[in-house]
Order: structure tokens, then sequence, then C-alpha cells
């Protein structure tokens, strides 16, 4: 299954909803960013929620790996969120 890293930059006014919307497919890193495992289906299902989401001056950027096995994370100061994911 592909893993994803997902960054958004969108206006004030929009940050709760990207906010509600990322967290319920990918796993919170810090502020505006995510990551985890997605299916084909579940990565276009987000993309099209967070499309009708944006407006002209914001941006969403999914980097794609093929696996976590190739990410290598380093973490400099205090990580803001537990990476394990309870459904």
């Amino acid at each position: 299954m592909p893993y994803y890293i997902a960054v958004y930059d969108v206006n004030q006014k929009r940050v709760g909803k990207m906010l509600k919307l990322f967290r319920r497919y990918l796993t919170w890193i810090q502020n505006s960013v995510f990551e985890g495992e997605l299916t084909i289906s579940q990565h276009k299902r987000l993309q099209t929620e967070a499309e009708s989401i944006i407006e002209d001056a914001d941006s969403v950027i999914f980097y794609q790996l093929r696996d976590e096995l190739y990410l290598e994370r380093q973490v400099l100061g205090i990580e803001k969120a537990n990476k394990s994911r309870f459904l």
C-alpha cells in the first residue's frame, strides 16, 4: 500500500476543516503535516474532499512513497504527535 506525506497551506478560515479531513485518513505529525498508508481509492477520496475545501490561494501537496520502509525520518526537538494509530 502506498505511503503518503501530505502538507497543506490554507487560509485560517479553512484550517479546522482541513485538519478534521486529514485526520480521518492520515496520522497528524505537526501543524498541517500528515503521513500514513492509503489505498488508491482512499487517496482519491481525500484528494477530492480537499479540492472541495481549498480556494485560489490555498495549496495541498502529496508526496507518495512506495512503502514506509523507504522513508527515513529524523526529528529534531519534540515530536508533536504519537505515530501509533488506533481506530
